[in-house]
């Protein structure tokens, strides 16, 4: 079962590295731009509150490499455009940067010092701030805007209910897998909506009045039934139980094999967010996962090595030291022309965006609600 410390990207800047592994990634954050930009806009307006002397940005779950900044530089550059657009001084900004401890922070503070040099005579002071975002990470009240791109699929911990029976995630035998899949996907769904439940309260409380938050994450369309009986790292699942029914790994390792991610449809987050009330659906967006993208660049080779620079620490922390078997092992697998293309047409992803406005009366409604009974 993979721990919290496990829960991080392939760290420095090596071959097999998330930082030389991110493109795709890169091109899913890009798609946040206008939302980013737009809630700047109504945080700064004049329309929304006095114009703010101070602006406070965290990325959550910012990993690392050359995608660690992306988020809070669109942020910051929003504000220097729309502070230059009214001819009024930017305020002060401070931007924090947040993922799990043993995230690789050494180039991120790095990065951090240039961001902050290279946005004179701006006021911008940087920080880390190393924790779960399932847990308080900042201030009551502090906070204007939270970013976060491919990283909430990451659950607290895989559902108990899976563990505690000893029911495989991915069963090796087909006829199994499809019986449980059911059962499967319910108990990651639920796990699911606890997780982002927490979340939203706890950012709430933690932004101001009318703060905002732009978030994206791997799901599904609700309307896509080819995607609504699978799970989002189901390809990857695919090549290790090929090496389990080759007896590359141990297959009662790999029955106990859970990888604590979740893809929900949009009609899922949607209901989620609503439900627990702190925040209203400013935009919601659903893009095709790898739109865009040059077919002809998504090989065998560069798909294995995508999984790999995400999944290897807490594959490595499983099963031992096996990732150039994983690779060879998907590599053989999709060494047959179209091979891959077909797989990953059969199992379609989808990127959701969603811009959210924290709801200032929902406190005071919700105590005005308790008090009248």
């Amino acid at each position: 079962m993979a721990s919290k410390q496990m829960v991080h990207m392939n760290q420095g800047q090596g071959e097999t590295s998330y930082a030389s592994n991110s493109g795709i990634q890169n091109a899913l954050q890009n798609r946040l731009k206008p939302l980013i930009e737009a809630a700047i806009v109504e945080l700064c307006s004049s329309t929304n509150t006095s114009f703010p002397e101070k602006m406070l940005i965290a990325d959550l779950g910012c990993s690392s490499g050359p995608n660690a900044l992306a988020l809070v530089s669109v942020a910051i550059e929003a504000i220097h455009s729309h502070c230059l657009h009214l001819q009024q001084p930017p305020p002060e900004v401070c931007v924090l940067l947040n993922d799990l401890p043993d995230n690789d922070f050494n180039t991120v503070v790095k990065s951090l010092v240039m961001l902050r040099q290279s946005n004179k005579p701006a006021v911008v002071t940087v920080g880390i701030t190393p924790g779960s975002f399932y847990e308080r990470l900042f201030t009551s009240g502090s906070m204007h805007l939270f970013c976060s791109s491919n990283s909430l699929n990451w659950l607290s911990k895989v559902p108990e209910d899976l563990t505690r029976n000893w029911i495989p995630a991915y069963d090796i035998d087909e006829h199994a897998r499809s019986e449980r899949l059911p059962m499967v996907l319910e108990a990651y769904a639920q796990q699911f909506r606890k997780d982002f439940t927490l979340f939203l309260e706890l950012r709430a409380k933690e932004l101001v009045p009318g703060g905002r938050m732009v978030v994206s994450l791997a799901g599904r369309r609700s309307d896509d039934r080819a995607s609504k009986f699978s799970h989002v790292w189901e390809v990857f699942a695919q090549i290790l139980s090929v090496m389990a029914s080759e007896g590359v790994i141990d297959k009662a390792k790999y029955d106990s094999f859970y990888v604590p991610v979740y893809g929900p449809s949009d009609e899922e987050l949607r209901e989620i967010i609503q439900a627990e009330g702190s925040f209203s659906i400013t935009e919601m967006r659903v893009h095709h996962f790898t739109r865009g993208r040059d077919n002809a660049l998504i090989t065998a080779s560069w798909y294995a090595n995508q999984m790999r620079a995400a999944f290897e620490p807490i594959v490595v922390h499983h099963f031992g030291d096996v990732m150039d078997e994983f690779v060879r092992t998907a590599e053989r697998r999709w060494s047959v022309e179209g091979s891959l293309q077909d797989e990953v047409t059969r199992y379609p992803r989808a990127q959701l965006v969603a811009s959210l406005t924290k709801n200032s009366l929902f406190k005071i409604s919700s105590d005005l609600s308790l008090f009248l009974g």
